[in-house]
């Protein structure tokens, strides 16, 4: 049966340096959570702690209402962002280990280890020694570590970092259906337009502190909308006295304004027109990143 993964109150202190400030989230069953954050603000460090192979100061990690210990581990498929690999050692040889580390056996292991090869576009490096691959190939190879022991939780740190279109649409593919069969997905990345596509939620961490948690059509309403309007009459500041507006730039009758929840768009659209033609009247929602720039310099 599927189960959540509940990240409840942890905190971790490196001397002075908080790395993570009561830190509380959960992964649901078929869910892809985007996990994303400046560089050191606690991602890596919470997908550790995740694991078990860091220990929190306080606080608690459970898989299904159980703590993280050494046999619910083994039931995760982790990706790290470093290479973690045997770089001397056969890929299809060393997905067969890890399997069998895992627990399955060794005809299961090759099993898994054949399909996960062929799934991810790998078989016929299988053979190879993980050092002699591309990065992109070490990367496919790293996630079908994660994957063969046919892990109950996935946990991802950057695991596109470094790959081309086509594996990324490969990768994508593999997490959705991983999701589609109840099991929770973590995923961090620095490619915010990769994880509003795929996120059915995402988590917005910020110096070791969760800012903001929700749907991405749930994050992007909370950052102010902006309007486009091409008035070619208009003058500078023509929209200042409005409710609710403010002025982002104008130039050559092109006026962006940003918008917040007490603006009219009729009552700028009115005004608009009081400047003569009104040729183009445009929302634009913000995107993740532009909610995210906000969030972090917050």
């Amino acid at each position: 049966m599927a189960s959540t993964l509940t990240i409840d109150g942890i905190s971790k202190r490196y001397g002075d340096v908080v790395a993570l400030d009561n830190l509380s989230f959960e992964v649901r069953p078929g869910e892809i959570f985007g996990f994303v954050g400046s560089n050191g603000a606690g991602k890596t460090t919470t997908m550790r702690i995740a694991l078990g192979v860091l220990a929190a100061d306080s606080g608690e990690v459970r898989l299904g209402g159980n703590p993280v210990d050494l046999d619910v581990r083994r039931t995760i498929g982790y990706m790290p962002e470093e290479r973690g690999l045997y770089p001397k050692m056969k890929v299809g040889a060393q997905l067969a280990y890890l399997a069998e580390l895992h627990g399955l056996s060794k005809a299961d292991a090759r099993t898994a280890t054949t399909f996960w090869t062929e799934r991810l576009g790998i078989a016929d490096r299988a053979k190879d020694t993980v050092d002699s691959l591309s990065l992109g190939n070490q990367q496919r190879v790293q996630l079908a570590a994660a994957l063969v022991h046919d892990p109950a939780v996935l946990v991802l740190d950057e695991p596109f970092s470094g790959l081309d279109p086509v594996a990324v649409d490969v990768m994508s593919d593999v997490l959705v259906e991983k999701a589609r069969t109840g099991v929770p997905v973590i995923f961090s990345s620095h490619q915010l337009e990769l994880v509003e596509r795929l996120s059915d939620r995402v988590g917005i961490i910020s110096r070791g502190s969760m800012r903001e948690v929700g749907t991405v059509d749930e994050l992007r309403g909370k950052g102010n909308t902006q309007l486009e309007i091409l008035a070619p009459d208009a003058p500078p500041g023509w929209a200042d006295h409005l409710i609710g507006v403010s002025t982002v730039s104008h130039r050559d009758g092109r006026t962006l304004l940003s918008v917040d929840n007490a603006a009219d768009d009729q009552q700028i659209l009115h005004a608009a027109l009081k400047t003569g033609p009104v040729h183009e009247f445009t929302r634009h929602r913000p995107s993740l990143t532009d909610l995210f720039r906000e969030v972090v310099s917050a």
